[in-house]
């Protein structure tokens, strides 16, 4: 492998593990808004009546985005390889 190549590697795995900081540190601040914002639904339902629960609708259906966004940044984040890319590219139908 030349020096060249090297340097290129280098920098696709620098760029690769600044893009997966971001995107951790995007799901902290999605984590947090979910806590406050529902915290927040809840205070009010409390004031307003504590009848029925109806920030559980906002808790459960925010929570599988938040759930999925979880998944996305901490399970799946696998790096594309070479042999991925030639796999993609075997795949695609021609025109």
């Amino acid at each position: 492998m030349t020096r060249g190549g090297i340097v290129m590697n280098d920098q696709k795995g620098r760029a690769a593990a600044i893009g997966r900081i971001k995107a951790k540190r995007e799901f902290v601040l999605h984590a947090m808004t979910y806590v406050v914002v529902n915290i927040a639904l809840v205070i009010v339902w409390a004031l307003a009546s504590a009848g029925y629960f109806w920030p559980g609708w906002v808790i459960a259906g925010w929570g599988i985005g938040l759930a999925s966004h979880a998944v996305n940044v901490y399970v799946l984040p696998r790096p594309i390889s070479e042999e991925s890319i030639r796999d993609e590219m075997r795949n695609q139908p021609r025109h």
